[in-house]
């Protein structure tokens, strides 16, 4: 198993960039603030993070080698797509 630098770095990117300023971030800040303990909020959002990652990687492995990437993909797609119609139908509803 080689490490790969590039599908590293980009995963980073993405992840980092997909996260900048989304609920769980400004949560977080809040907890951070609120509580005034620094390290606290930063070990258990990290180890949460951690846990997550690592449930996400460890089914996409294992779910990987029986359902082809392209299907994950689409089916990842719709279900984003979904949560977009629904989040505009509570919208428009409301």
């Amino acid at each position: 198993m080689l490490l790969n630098i590039r599908l590293i770095a980009s995963t980073f990117l993405m992840i980092f960039l997909a996260e900048l300023g989304d609920k769980t971030q400004l949560s977080i800040f809040a907890l951070a603030a609120n509580r005034k303990a620094f390290l606290s909020v930063l070990i258990g959002a990290s180890g949460a993070l951690i846990l997550t990652t690592l449930i996400a990687a460890t089914l996409g492995a294992v779910i990987g080698r029986f359902i082809p990437e392209t299907v994950i993909k689409i089916i990842a797609g719709i279900v984003f797509i979904g949560f977009g119609a629904l989040t505009l139908y509570e919208a428009f509803r409301a």
